[in-house]
C-alpha cells in the first residue's frame, strides 16, 4: 500500500509505447490486491488462490468454484475480482481455470485545467489462465499459463506467463514450506512485473478446546526478485474443527526507497455445508483507510 502514489503517478507518466512499465504497473496493481491476504501468497489454499500459488492440493470434489470482491479505500478507490474453477482430471491432477481484474476507478481526463472533462480514463489489468495441480509423492506442484493484459486510456500491453509452484508437508501436518513464480515472463531477478514468493507454515499447538479440535499454525513468507526491497509477512492462525479460522498477519513491505511499512492484515472463514465464506482486511498505511476482501468457495461432490 505504501507504493500506491508511486503507482498512481507511475501510471499517469507511463505512456503507450512503454509497454514494460505499464506491464510493471500492471503487478504492482495485484501487488495492492494481495494485500488483503492473512497467509503469506505462497502458503495460500483454494480455487481462487492459485492466482498466487499454482500448487493447490487435491480435493476430491466433483467441481469447485470461487468468487472473490476486494475494495480499497476511497483514497485509492480501485476494486478487484477473482473467479476460479477447478475440476478433477483423474491421473493428471487437477485442471481449472482462473481470471482475475483489478482497476482504478474515477480517474477522469483533463484539458487545458485542473476540472475533468467528464470523460473516464480506464485504467486496469486482467489475466486469464490456465491451471494445473498434482500431487507426486507428498509434495503438490502446479503451473498456470496465463494471458495478461494492462491498460491506461487508449494504450494496452500484453503478455503470457508461465508460473510454478509447489508445497511440500514435513512430518505430516507439522510443517509446510511453498514457494511460487508470480506472474514470471522473464529470466530476471529484479523485474518488477513478477514476483518471487516462499513461505513456511509450522504446527505450533493442537488440541481439544471444548470439545472441539483446535490447530495454531506460525507462519513466515517473503516476496522478492521484483526490483526492489523484498517484502516480510510473519502471522499465526488458529482453526477450530475444520468449519471456522482466524488468521492474523503482520507484513513488512519493502520499496525503492530506504523506508518500510508496516502493515497488520486479519481474515476469518467460515463453512456452511458445501460453501466457505472468507472475510478479511487489512488496517491500511498512511491513514488511507482499509482494504477489504470477501469471498465464497464452493464445494459440489
Amino acid at each position: 500500500m505504501q507504493r500506491l502514489g508511486l503507482l498512481v503517478v507511475g501510471l499517469l507518466l507511463l505512456a503507450a509505447p512503454q509497454a514494460s512499465g505499464q506491464q510493471a504497473a500492471g503487478t504492482t496493481l495485484w501487488r495492492v490486491a494481495a494485500t488483503t491476504l492473512p497467509v503469506p501468497a505462497a502458503l495460500t489454499l483454494g480455487p481462487a488462490a492459485g492466482i498466487w500459488n499454482p500448487a493447490q492440493t487435491q480435493d476430491s470434489a466433483r467441481v469447485q468454484l470461487a468468487l472473490e470482491a476486494i475494495q480499497t479505500p476511497a483514497a485509492v478507490d480501485a476494486t478487484g475480482l477473482i473467479a476460479a474453477v477447478r475440476i478433477p482430471a483423474g491421473s493428471i491432477g487437477q485442471l481449472g481455470l482462473v481470471y482475475g481484474r483489478v482497476g482504478l476507478s474515477d480517474i477522469t481526463q483533463t484539458v487545458d485545467s485542473p476540472d475533468p472533462t467528464g470523460t473516464l480514463v480506464p485504467v486496469y489489468t486482467f489475466a486469464l489462465g490456465a491451471t494445473w495441480s498434482r500431487r507426486v509423492g507428498a509434495t503438490n506442484v502446479g503451473a498456470t499459463l496465463a494471458f495478461h493484459q494492462t491498460r491506461l486510456d487508449l494504450a494496452r500491453a500484453n503478455r503470457w506467463t508461465i508460473d510454478v509452484g509447489a508445497s511440500q508437508p514435513v512430518l505430516g501436518d507439522r510443517l509446510r514450506v511453498a514457494a511460487a513464480t508470480h506472474f514470471f515472463s522473464s529470466l530476471k531477478t529484479n523485474d518488477p512485473a513478477q514476483d518471487m514468493y516462499a513461505g513456511i507454515e509450522a504446527r505450533i499447538w493442537r488440541g481439544p478446546v471444548s470439545s472441539n479440535r483446535v490447530v495454531v499454525r506460525g507462519r513466515y513468507g517473503i516476496s522478492f526478485a521484483h526490483g526492489f526491497a523484498a517484502d516480510h509477512q510473519f502471522g499465526v492462525g488458529a482453526e477450530v474443527a475444520k468449519t471456522v479460522a482466524l488468521d492474523l498477519m503482520l507484513s513488512r513491505e519493502g520499496g525503492y526507497s530506504d523506508g518500510a511499512h508496516w502493515r497488520p492484515v486479519a481474515g476469518l472463514w467460515l463453512v456452511i455445508g458445501k460453501y466457505r465464506v472468507t472475510l478479511a482486511r487489512d488496517a491500511g498505511v498512511n491513514d488511507l483507510g482499509s482494504t477489504y476482501r470477501v469471498g465464497v468457495d464452493m464445494r459440489f461432490r
